[in-house]
């Protein structure tokens, strides 16, 4: 399946881009397989989207969670939860 993937803040600087377009070879899968699937691509995915560190997650503009299920042409984005003070 095609996917767009959107980076932002912290990941988007460890990851050197802010998009990509990702062919996924299924016809669904959660939000955490998604993830595993693009760290486990190189050392930069693995660090910024390992499983142990805080991500947020969202598709097509909606904030889901990991076992949320992405489908063909979804727009997935992750990103560090907010801080602030």
């Amino acid at each position: 399946m095609k996917l767009t993937i959107k980076y932002f803040a912290s990941i988007r600087e460890q990851l050197h881009t802010d998009e990509e377009v990702v062919e996924i070879d299924a016809d669904e899968l959660t939000v955490d397989a998604l993830r595993r699937t693009l760290a486990a691509r190189d050392a930069r995915s693995g660090e910024a989207l390992r499983m142990d560190r805080p991500v947020r997650a969202a598709v097509n503009l909606e904030m889901v969670t990991g076992g949320f299920v992405v489908r063909e042409d979804s727009e997935v984005a992750f990103f560090p939860p907010v801080t602030g003070g």
